[in-house]
């Protein structure tokens, strides 16, 4: 299979799973602004709505949007996705979480990425709607479990990380939300996040 990806995008979740599952893969950067692939085609020819990621899978099928993506992920390789046949629940704890992600706090970050000038009040706005989020995730966390859904990581987890590393990129500190910080931390340390974000050129 072949990731379509943007270094630190929102691709990067997918990317993190597929090394975390040791999955056989390719990968093809892809500038969203000029619509084109590091292999110089036209991005629009593999999604038409040109924004990042995109699976292209074995069989030739293309796979888009970031849930889908994730989601399908998890099915292919069950060590990443909570549940089985005794506690079906989980799968659905999965689903609500990637909803959050993806809707409320994803989406809190747009406007840091939008390219546009705010006012005073807008941007006081945005953060107001930014920390509310962070806030959110805060208490999603659990002292007692290292990761979103208890003891072992997740899809969610994955996705999570590449949301809460942008505050980094847009000079968000979060002291102010210490379990979220400290679980920011431990994701970025393990092997298959650290591997991704050198082959992203992300490094520190």
């Amino acid at each position: 299979m072949k990731l379509f990806y943007k270094p630190g995008a929102c691709s990067m979740a997918a990317h993190i799973l597929l090394n975390e599952t040791g999955a056989d893969y390719q990968l093809e950067k892809v500038d969203t602004d000029a619509g084109t692939t590091e292999t110089g085609a036209s991005y629009l020819e593999t999604n038409p709505r040109g924004y990042v990621p995109a699976l292209k899978l074995d069989d030739g099928a293309v796979l888009t949007e970031n849930v889908a993506i994730l989601h399908w992920i998890g099915e292919q390789f069950p060590d990443v996705a909570p549940g089985n046949d005794n506690q079906p629940l989980q799968r659905y704890r999965q689903l609500e979480l990637l909803s959050f992600l993806s809707s409320e706090l994803h989406k809190a970050f747009s406007p840091y990425f939008s390219g546009k000038t705010f006012s005073e009040s807008e941007q006081a706005a945005n953060r107001k709607k930014l920390d509310t989020k962070l806030g959110q995730f805060e208490n999603l966390l659990e002292s007692t479990s290292p990761f979103l859904l208890g003891t072992t990581f997740s899809v969610v987890d994955a996705y999570a990380f590449v949301i809460l590393n942008w505050t980094n990129f847009i000079g968000v500190s979060l002291d102010g939300w210490p379990q979220t910080k400290a679980y920011v931390a431990r994701i970025g340390a393990r092997p298959s996040t650290r591997k991704t974000l050198a082959e992203e050129g992300l490094a520190a």
